[in-house]
């Protein structure tokens, strides 16, 4: 570890020469990338300092009981020496926590995919369900929710729903919601009282900058067409609703929430760069995907990781066998609970892979 810390410390005094330098000044792209660099290393460096200053501290402390002869001099060490000794571990943790490599996207704004899936009409309305959790989830942080595209059922459910939430840290918060979500329940219309059982998946990307993507335009098929559902007076009047075909990758991507056409396009790009960088990063990682596997799971979309049971109020979370008796609360967006425990246990998981 303290090797590792060492060149952190040796590569943060480097870049701080390299973003005073007037030359690399000149190139704002390289000198951007240098300051990025620089302020993501800072808390790692400062962290150590500190923790070396208190190292430095324990043995100035012990040199004093050791050769000082004077008796109020010797308390004053003994007492700094075991103040300074119970600092030692918990910054060691801290430190370590530091150097579990981040997820280069963890700041970033997401894309959220919303699927019903198994079980009709019911399968719909859990969907829809699942939407106003993230919502008020956003609402509670202070985050934006942009609607991209839906597709609604005939009694209120939601076949389809893309949206976007724009907030600090929303990926790092969001990222372990990828997979199929389970409920149980008896539904309006069943009768004779049964508990059935449906799915919806759920999708979480980073949205994408453009120097992460590079999109060939002539590899696009972009169609507009008239919307359809809700929309006011544009529905049906006009070619709004843009559709973009990825053709190498089949990939297809519909807007037509926006009456703008312009607006509908450029929210079907965002919507197809997350996607295609998905794919890039899922190809990227597959040979190492054992390796990778942890109990909060694979983010694979085919995964099944929670079930909301209504008979019992519960919500249980099958990577981390986790069960909570606050299902409303939970459907109401208070999921910090589990979230934290995922993200406990993940990095439990890369401290482990660490040592």
């Amino acid at each position: 570890m303290f090797e590792k810390l060492n060149f952190i410390e040796e590569k943060y005094e480097d870049l701080s020469k390299k973003i005073s330098d007037p030359e690399v000044i000149s190139d704002q792209t390289v000198w951007q990338k240098y300051i990025k660099e620089h302020a993501s290393l800072k808390p790692i460096v400062d962290k150590y300092m500190e923790y070396k200053e208190v190292k430095s501290g324990i043995e100035e402390a012990r040199e004093i009981l050791k050769e000082s002869k004077d008796d109020e001099l010797r308390e004053m060490a003994k007492m700094e020496l075991e103040e300074l000794e119970e600092r030692v571990e918990p910054l060691e943790e801290e430190l370590k926590l530091l150097l579990i490599p981040k997820d280069p996207n963890d700041e970033k704004n997401v894309i959220v995919e919303i699927r019903a899936g198994a079980g009709g009409d019911e399968a719909g309305l859990f969907a829809a369900e699942l939407l106003r959790l993230y919502t008020r989830y956003a609402e509670r942080n202070n985050w934006k929710t942009e609607m991209m595209s839906s597709n609604e059922t005939g009694v209120g459910g939601i076949k389809e729903v893309i949206f976007m939430i724009k907030g600090k840290g929303a990926y790092s918060r969001l990222k372990y919601e990828s997979g199929v979500h389970r409920v149980q329940r008896i539904p309006s219309t069943e009768s004779g009282g049964r508990i059935h059982t449906s799915t919806a998946t759920v999708a979480v990307l980073p949205e994408v900058d453009d120097v992460e993507v590079d999109i060939n335009q002539n590899d696009l098929r972009i169609d507009v067409f008239r919307s359809s559902g809700n929309g006011g007076q544009s529905v049906n009047t006009t070619d709004s609703a843009v559709r973009i075909t990825h053709i190498p990758t089949g990939m297809v991507v519909t807007c037509q929430d926006e009456k703008s056409q312009l607006k509908n396009k450029e929210k079907a790009m965002k919507v197809l760069k997350a996607r295609l960088y998905d794919t890039v990063m899922a190809e990227q990682n597959a040979e190492i995907a054992e390796a990778r596997k942890s109990q909060v799971g694979t983010g694979e979309r085919s995964e099944k990781i929670r079930t909301y049971n209504y008979p019992q109020g519960r919500v249980t979370d099958h990577r981390i066998t986790l069960t909570i008796y606050k299902l409303h609360q939970f459907l109401d967006g208070e999921i910090d609970e589990i979230v934290d425990a995922l993200i406990t246990t993940d990095q439990a998981e890369k401290l482990k892979k660490l040592s």
